[in-house]
């Protein structure tokens, strides 16, 4: 019974957080009880014109954590670079504008990934049906602590799909869709996204200042669901995710 209940208030919070963000005195807040698949809409990774099985969110572990687990296994390409095939569970009856997205996270190269993967796990916002188009931010847990200075600038990334994924954006303005934040390697991070018109920040693990500022969402200021973001070769980690 509590598990249908939290999900009728998540549904309703979310419908609620959106018209709320319009005013600034009045928030919705609304927590995910993580111990249900139930109510997310997985949706296949793509390599090109190539649709991976969709994997199976389940309820699992992490260092005493219980947590919503996704593991993409799109796998990478010939040539050892990670193919742009990306996961998204999405939460039904979602409905997002503006507001904060907060959860607890990890992301880490799945077992017998290419080594070139980085763990690339996040949130995509403002989700279209079926994840036909979504804004995303995103961390890439391996970088963080890198020996590496240009591996630890790509520690955060934002993306917009289908039209302007990360490589596409890393390669037209560098340095300005992604940014580094410290972060640990198999660790939890705690991660506030702020979402309002056609910007876009991210927090990290209660930082006072955001590491990643973003003033031109692509998608402008739309609306859509919200969901679980999971890069190639990827096994991601999600809890406690609040909405306001």
């Amino acid at each position: 019974m509590h598990k249908i209940v939290a999900q009728l208030l998540l549904a309703l919070g979310l419908l609620f957080a959106a018209g709320n963000a319009q005013n600034p005195n009045s928030a919705t807040v609304s927590m995910l009880a993580m111990d249900s698949v139930d109510e997310l809409e997985v949706h296949s990774a793509k390599l090109d014109a190539v649709v991976v099985p969709s994997p199976a969110a389940e309820i699992a572990s992490y260092m005493g954590q219980t947590a919503v687990k996704i593991v993409n296994k799109a796998g990478a390409t010939a040539t050892g670079t990670p193919a742009n095939g990306e996961t998204i569970a999405i939460l039904k009856g979602s409905d997002f504008s503006d507001g904060t997205i907060e959860a607890g996270v990890v992301g880490l190269p799945r077992p017998g990934a290419d080594s070139s993967v980085r763990g690339f796990f996040g949130i995509a916002f403002r989700v279209a049906p079926h994840g036909s188009q979504y804004e995303s931010i995103s961390l890439r847990q391996t970088n963080g602590r890198a020996d590496d200075q240009v591996r630890r600038n790509h520690s955060t990334q934002y993306a917009s799909y289908p039209s302007f994924p990360w490589h596409r954006l890393r390669d037209e303005n560098p340095g300005v869709y992604e940014s580094y934040v410290d972060l640990e390697p198999e660790g939890w991070t705690k991660i506030k996204i702020v979402v309002a018109g056609n910007k876009a920040r991210l927090d990290v693990n209660s930082a006072e200042q955001p590491c990643l500022i973003v003033k031109d969402l692509k998608l402008g200021a739309t609306r859509g669901q919200i969901a679980l973001w999971v890069g190639t070769d990827t096994e991601g980690y999600f809890s406690n995710l609040i909405v306001k």
